[in-house]
C-alpha cells in the first residue's frame, strides 16, 4: 500500500504552521481502463489511489506567492500576483501557479506541499498536486465551486498555464473518487456512475507496476497524438471520436491516412471496452475484465505507439506467469502497468518482471498495490 500519513520535518514545521489555515489532500489514481479518450469526450473508469498530496495553505496581507514542498524544501519558489497574471514559473510550481491563475488569486498566499504520489509513475501526481491546492483555496476562500467546476478549473490551469493538452480524467477521479468504487466517467458531460470493485473478496489484486521509465507528457508526444485526433474529427466532420460508431471505422480507415486511422481505432475501441469493463465488474467476470485489459495494451502499443520496451515487458511478464490481464497505464512513454492477479501470485509475478527488467538492463521496477480510495477533501 501507499504511504499516505501527512508528516512534516520539524525544520519546516514553523512553515507548515504558518501555511496551515487550511490543509486540503487530493490523491493519484489507476485507470483501470479507458487510456486516451478522456480528450475525445469518451468513457474512462478510473479509481483514487491511496497515496496522496497534501497542501496547506494561508491567505497572505501582501502581493507574495511563496510556495514549499517538504520534497525540495531548498527550491523554495517566490513569485507575486503580477508575475502570475503573466503566466510565469518554472517547473513543478507552473502546477501550482496554474490553480492559482484559474481561481483568479489577487493576493498574496503561502503554500507548503507534501507530495506522496510517485513522479512520473503515471499516476496522476500533478492532478493530485492541482486538486490538492484546488481544494484547500476553494475551501479557504469560500468559493463554493463544485467537484465538477473544480475539475475543469485544475483542467484549465494544466492546459492553459502548464502547456499540457489533458483531458479531464484525472482532475475528475483525483476530486470524486470514493473508497470501495471505480467511477464510470462521462468525459463530455462529467456524469459520473460509481461502479463497485471487489478484487479483495475474490482474491485478486490490482498490483501497480513503476517501471521507472519516468515519463514527461510536456514533450510533445501526447500533444501529438491530441492533434491526430483533433484532425481526424475535422475530417470526418463529427464532433468527437465519441460519436463514432465502431462498426464505422471500416469506411473511414479508406478517409484517414494510416497512422491517424489506427489512432482514431485505439479511441473508438478503447471506449467500447470501457463498456465492456462495466458490465464485467457487475457480472464479477474477472477473468473477461482481464482479457479486456490486455486488448487496451495492445491497441495502446500497436494502434497508439504510446508504450515503450518497460512497459511492454511488464505486461508480457504478468501474462506469462498468470495474470488474468494487464495493461499499460496513463499516457504512456514509460511510467506504470497494471496486472489483475491472484493475490498468491503476487511474489512470484513480481520476481520474474525483477528477473526481466535485470536481464533488460532496466532500472529495477517498484511495485505497489492499493485499493480504491476516497477523492479529495479538506482535513484541517
Amino acid at each position: 500500500m501507499f504511504e499516505s500519513k501527512v508528516t512534516f520535518r520539524p525544520e519546516f514545521e514553523g512553515i507548515f504552521k504558518r501555511a496551515a489555515e487550511t490543509v486540503a489532500q487530493a490523491p493519484g489514481r489507476i485507470n483501470l481502463i479507458g487510456e486516451h479518450v478522456d480528450y475525445n469526450d469518451g468513457l474512462v473508469l478510473p479509481f483514487a489511489i491511496d497515496a496522496v498530496t497534501t497542501a496547506g495553505i494561508a491567505i497572505r496581507d501582501d502581493d507574495e506567492i511563496s510556495i514549499v514542498s517538504k520534497q525540495q524544501p531548498q527550491n523554495k519558489v517566490m513569485t507575486n500576483v503580477d508575475a502570475l497574471k503573466r503566466k510565469e514559473g518554472e517547473g513543478w510550481s507552473r502546477y501550482v501557479l496554474g490553480v492559482l491563475w484559474a481561481l483568479e488569486i489577487d493576493s498574496g498566499i503561502d503554500i507548503y506541499i507534501d507530495g506522496k504520489v510517485p513522479l512520473g509513475a503515471g499516476l496522476s501526481s500533478s492532478a493530485a498536486l492541482e486538486c490538492s491546492v484546488a481544494t484547500a483555496l476553494n475551501s479557504r476562500l469560500s468559493r463554493g465551486l463544485t467537484l465538477a467546476e473544480l475539475a475543469r478549473l485544475t483542467q484549465r490551469a494544466e492546459n492553459e498555464y502548464v502547456g499540457v493538452p489533458c483531458g479531464i480524467m484525472d482532475q475528475s477521479i483525483s476530486l470524486m473518487g470514493r473508497s470501495g468504487h471505480a467511477l464510470l466517467l462521462d468525459c463530455r458531460d462529467l456524469s459520473t456512475t460509481l461502479i463497485p470493485v471487489d478484487f479483495e473478496g475474490f482474491g485478486l489484486q490490482l498490483l501497480i507496476i513503476d517501471t521507472q521509465a519516468h515519463h514527461e507528457l510536456v514533450d510533445g508526444g501526447y500533444a501529438n497524438r491530441r492533434a491526430s485526433c483533433e484532425s481526424a474529427v475535422a475530417t470526418l466532420g463529427i464532433s468527437s471520436l465519441r460519436d463514432l460508431p465502431i462498426a464505422e471505422l471500416e469506411r473511414v480507415e479508406t478517409i484517414l491516412d494510416v497512422t491517424t486511422y489506427r489512432r482514431v481505432k485505439h479511441v473508438v475501441t478503447e471506449i467500447d471496452r470501457v463498456r465492456q469493463a462495466v458490465t464485467s465488474l457487475q457480472a464479477k467476470e474477472f477473468e473477461k475484465l482481464g482479457t479486456l485489459l490486455s486488448a487496451s495494451h495492445r491497441s495502446l502499443a500497436d494502434d497508439y505507439t504510446v508504450s515503450c520496451a518497460e512497459l511492454d515487458v511488464a505486461v508480457e511478464t504478468a501474462l506469462s506467469n498468470g495474470a488474468l490481464g494487464a495493461r499499460m497505464v496513463g499516457g504512456g512513454f514509460g511510467g506504470s502497468a497494471i496486472a489483475l492477479i491472484k493475490e498468491s501470485d503476487a511474489g512470484l509475478i513480481g520476481t520474474e518482471i525483477e528477473k526481466a527488467f535485470s536481464n533488460q538492463g532496466f532500472k529495477p521496477p517498484r511495485f505497489f498495490s492499493s485499493l480504491p480510495s476516497d477523492g479529495a477533501k479538506v482535513i484541517n
